[in-house]
This record gives C-alpha cells, sequence and structure tokens, in this order.
C-alpha cells in the first residue's frame, strides 16, 4: 500500500515515516500544502495523511480541492492539534475521512490508516482471506493453507495492491505506484521480479497476467489462468 504524509513537522514526519515503512507501507512525503497538492493529484494513493496547519496552502485546502469534481476518492486522514468541534467538523466537510489529535500514538495511527482500507474495501475485519490464502495487514502475516508464508515488504506490498483490487486489471505503472515510493531507483525489471517471488512463493495462479493490459489477482482456487 502506498501513503502519502503532507506535515511540515520534521520529528513528526520523520517519526510516522520510520514507522510505516516498518509495518510495510510504501510512503512519500511532503511539508507544504502545494507540493503535497501536486503529488496527490498526480501519483496514484491508497491513503492521505494530511495535517491542517501548512505552509503555503492548510489542510483544509488541500481536501477540499482533491475532492473538487470528484477527482479524488482516496481516503483522507486529518492530522492536527485543534481540539475544538468546529475544527473537526470543518475538516469533515472538506472531505477528510478520519480525524486523529495531536500528539498521537504511531500504534493508533496504524491502526485508524487500516480501518480505512477496511472501509474502502468493504471488509469488516483486517484479515483478507484469498481461498486457501490469508493476509493479515496489521501483522502482515500471511499464511497459504494454514502454512506461515514468508513475504518481503514488496512482496506484501504487491500483494494488498491485489488483493484490494478483486476483479480488476492493474496496470504496471499502478501496480509500481502501489509497491514503490516516488524516489525509490528501480531497475527496469523490478516488478516483474516480485511477481515472480511472489507467484514462487503462493502459486503461479496468484498473479494473472492480461496481455497488453497488466495484472489482476488470480482465482481463490489457485489456477493458473494467464492470458
Amino acid at each position: 500500500m502506498r501513503i502519502l504524509v503532507i506535515e511540515d513537522n520534521r520529528d513528526i514526519l520523520a517519526n510516522v515515516l520510520d514507522y510505516l515503512q516498518l509495518k510495510g507501507f510504501s510512503v512519500d512525503c511532503a511539508q507544504d500544502g502545494l507540493s503535497g497538492l501536486h503529488l496527490a493529484s498526480s501519483g496514484h494513493y491508497d491513503l492521505i495523511v494530511l495535517d491542517i496547519m501548512l505552509p503555503g496552502i492548510d489542510g483544509y485546502q488541500v481536501c477540499k480541492r482533491l475532492r473538487e469534481d470528484g477527482r479524488s476518492e482516496v481516503p483522507i486522514l486529518m492530522l492536527t492539534a485543534r481540539d475544538a468541534l468546529d475544527d473537526r467538523l470543518q475538516g469533515l466537510n472538506a472531505g477528510a475521512d478520519d480525524y486523529l489529535l495531536k500528539p498521537f500514538d504511531l500504534r493508533e495511527l496504524a491502526a485508524r490508516l487500516h480501518t480505512l482500507l477496511r472501509r474502502v474495501a468493504g471488509r469488516s475485519v483486517n484479515l483478507i482471506e484469498h481461498g486457501a490464502l490469508t493476509y493479515d495487514p496489521s501483522s502482515r502475516e500471511t499464511t497459504l493453507g494454514g502454512q506461515p508464508v514468508d513475504l518481503s515488504r514488496r512482496e506484501q506490498s504487491l500483494l494488498q495492491a491485489l488483493l484490494h483490487n478483486r476483479g480488476r486489471v492493474l496496470s504496471t505503472e499502478q501496480l509500481k505506484d502501489s509497491v514503490y515510493g516516488f524516489n525509490d531507483e528501480l531497475e527496469s525489471n523490478a516488478l516483474n521480479v516480485h511477481i515472480h517471488h511472489l507467484r514462487r512463493k503462493l502459486g503461479n495462479g496468484i498473479v494473472e497476467t492480461v496481455r497488453g493490459l497488466g495484472y489482476r489477482l488470480g482465482p481463490a482456487d489457485g489456477g493458473d489462468q494467464s492470458k
């Protein structure tokens, strides 16, 4: 899963970045409203963590502009030191999906992000099941037929992107956006390598190749129906 964090406090930003990366997220950062708006508008993100008090334009304006004309439906979690009801309502009315008051525990931040992901996917629990495969985004534990499977952080991100988009064909660029950060240096075959590893660990049918279009999650029975 790829997250954009828009926060001008360098200490908070560094702590959030380190923690979310440890939790398996791919994270991009911006430290002012205009830069954050540009990244959010031009990249593919699964979640946005947005501070309210930002240089340039504030978080309310960033959120409002992203929601204008339905340009972005990505879940937005707002961060603020303001505890007044009017401030919370203003953020929610601007289009935010959730609200977290500073100072916050990083564990609560991660829990709220997983809740937003569940809501978007239409699930009520963290555990994602796909045939004999189970994946828990919170603990990052994967099992196949009840047996644990060790996946790298990139492989986990790739699996999450596929599981959260069941039935959809994702282009190579869309998958890259979900798996890698904006500043990651990529070899030309990096995505293919991770797909190969995922197939080796979870079965060839876990990732279907749709020629000329991209990739999608394979059938729950694990059959290899590549096209």
